[in-house]
């Protein structure tokens, strides 16, 4: 990695572009904005803020300390409290990601909400079959709506019960807790509420390995991964529980692409009361020189940036299934949790070819953070 290459930082409008540069200038940073309309720069949108790589550090803990970028960056607001998203359907495996959140939250001083999405259907979709069923047993789509959210709401009295007696006899820490519910399609309202909330993180359960591939497709947790602009942390369900303070050996899986600083920055102040050694990971198909040199300059880039963290770089030789390569890795290891940056993509993408992030949900029973790169705003 050279010290002189430019790196984009963020993506913005026109005028948020300039408030930045700006504001980067006078703390003695060079900065350069890239697609910019020259005919009509006001109008331009998507416009690149670039700095050097060197910078990059330095540029965001300047950058995150302006309310402008405070709001931009998924962090809690001047008047809202930071915020960990766990949605729940009430099954075993949501539960254990409730508390995963728990552990996560304590260490962050975040509130923990609770999220809940029920479908009802509307009168206009129903079948011929289905309203005469209703008109027969006289039930309305108000009595309807009103039974789905009522078992809804005791469903959830005794979740946070259960969450409570467990904070009372000392097995997770005491944080705020707020519940949502909403009427739609999960993966929809969850990107809906975390676009309007900006959530530090979203904690979800997951069935993890030995599921069909092609659940994937319909997968919620999968759909969350490839929508949402949060990081999300998946939780197997056929593991043990999962305290955060517990995880002692990560891997960070990497490309070297100048993106993935921008997550290995996010990941690296995510967890910042919590200790332990990070393995950024990269797989090659085939035997690179260039890949050594890349490697090194990551890691001379991590111990300059990141003093006083437990990093180490690898690279892993692909001879077969590449999902297999990285569970051979993680047992190896003896990884704790995986971390991988994941770029969002149209639905034709997703559908044919999956990314590594999105198979590995289904692959694996450890757990699994996603952080997406870049700052499309």
């Amino acid at each position: 990695m050279s010290e002189d290459r430019l790196i984009t930082v963020a993506i913005y409008t026109y005028e948020k572009a300039q408030i930045i540069k700006g504001i980067l200038e006078n703390e003695g940073i060079t900065v350069a904005i890239q697609n910019v309309n020259l005919i009509q720069p006001v109008i331009s949108s998507g416009v690149r803020v670039r700095i050097h790589e060197s910078d990059l550090p330095r540029a965001l803990q300047i950058l995150e300390s302006t309310p402008l970028f405070d709001e931009l960056i998924q962090r809690k607001s001047e008047n809202r409290e930071a915020q960990i998203l766990v949605p729940v359907d009430f099954s075993d495996y949501s539960i254990k990601a409730c508390r995963t959140a728990y552990t996560i939250a304590g260490a962050l001083q975040a509130k923990i909400v609770l999220l809940h999405t029920y479908l009802i259907p509307d009168v206009n979709t129903l079948s011929a079959v289905s309203i005469f069923s209703l008109e027969a047993s006289g039930e309305s789509n108000t009595d309807m709506y009103k039974e789905v959210h009522n078992k809804a709401e005791t469903d959830m009295r005794e979740l946070i019960a259960s969450l409570n007696r467990e904070v009372k006899k000392g097995r997770l820490p005491n944080v705020s807790v707020e519940t949502v519910w909403k009427d739609g399609i999960p993966e929809d309202e969850i990107y809906r509420y975390a676009k309007a909330n900006n959530p530090l993180l979203i904690v979800m359960g997951t069935r993890g390995a030995g599921h069909k591939e092609l659940d994937l497709i319909g997968s919620v947790t999968a759909e969350v991964i490839e929508s949402s602009g949060v990081p999300v942390l998946a939780i197997p369900e056929d593991i043990p529980f999962v305290s955060m303070d517990k995880v002692k050996s990560v891997a960070f899986f990497t490309n070297f692409d100048q993106q993935d600083l921008l997550a290995i920055d996010t990941f690296m102040r995510l967890f910042p009361a919590l200790h332990f050694k990070v393995h950024f990971v990269h797989i090659q198909s085939r035997k690179d020189q260039w890949n050594d040199v890349k490697l090194s300059g990551l890691m001379s880039y991590l111990k300059k940036h990141y003093e006083g963290h437990d990093v180490a770089c690898s690279l892993v030789q692909q001879e077969e299934k590449l999902l297999d390569e990285v569970q051979a890795f993680v047992h190896n290891e003896h990884i704790d949790l995986l971390a991988m940056p994941t770029r969002r993509r149209n639905v034709f993408a997703r559908l044919f070819n999956p990314g590594l992030a999105h198979k590995m949900i289904f692959h694996t029973d450890t757990p699994l953070l996603v952080i997406p790169t870049g700052r499309n705003i």
